[in-house]
């Protein structure tokens, strides 16, 4: 399974913005963006000086950010865009909702996880069910009325036991419901474009993809 290996600290600093990769570590000063306001390279210090951006830098930017923010590589994310055209409504929304629907990204979102890619270590680990069944691929798309549980041997796992102990629980989004005391969630619908990161312009991305 192809994935991104390198640190990602750096991919924050190239967009120029928090994207929360590393979970609570980049609520804390330690967090390279506030440490390091440039891009990360030989020439990063400069970047600012550069001409205006151009439209392909801004569409390719949205893009980047998009992937990285839900660790997909350019392939997979290509594939995603065509499934979203191929859906009735709007294809950058229909884009963001599979997004939002990977198993590890449902994960994430119900608490289990404090980042997408712990989600997707944990889910490639074994540790969850859908629908009874155990899966440990994190690209599996989920629909609404899908359960997700922790199997019953990971349950006993220091982690898990943490986890549902947890004092300070993340609030769920509505369109999940989330269950830590029983290590268990579902997913109720997919999310509106307004339960999704403001921060993402998923018109710039099909832009892209449209030229």
């Amino acid at each position: 399974m192809a994935r991104y290996t390198g640190p990602v600290c750096k991919l924050c600093r190239r967009e120029g913005e928090k994207l929360f990769l590393k979970g609570e570590r980049c609520f804390t000063p330690k967090c390279s963006v506030e440490r390091r306001t440039y891009a990360p390279g030989e020439h990063g210090r400069f970047s600012g000086r550069q001409s205006r951006e151009s439209d392909y830098q801004r569409q390719l930017r949205g893009k980047q950010k998009a992937k990285r923010i839900y660790g997909v590589l350019e392939r997979q994310f290509r594939r995603y865009f065509s499934d979203a055209q191929k859906r009735p409504g709007l294809t950058g929304l229909n884009l963001l909702q599979i997004l939002e629907s990977r198993l590890d990204n449902v994960v994430y979102r119900l608490g289990f996880a404090e980042s997408r890619s712990q989600a997707r270590q944990l889910v490639n680990h074994g540790h969850f069910m859908v629908n009874g069944r155990r899966n440990d691929v994190a690209s599996t798309l989920l629909a609404p009325g899908d359960i997700v549980a922790v199997r019953e041997t990971s349950t006993q796992r220091d982690y898990f036991k943490t986890l549902r102990q947890a004092e300070e629980v993340r609030t769920p989004p509505t369109w999940v419901d989330s269950d830590l005391n029983n290590l268990s969630g579902r997913v109720i619908r997919l999310p509106e474009r307004a339960e999704i990161d403001g921060n993402l312009n998923e018109q710039l991305i099909v832009e892209f993809y449209s030229r």
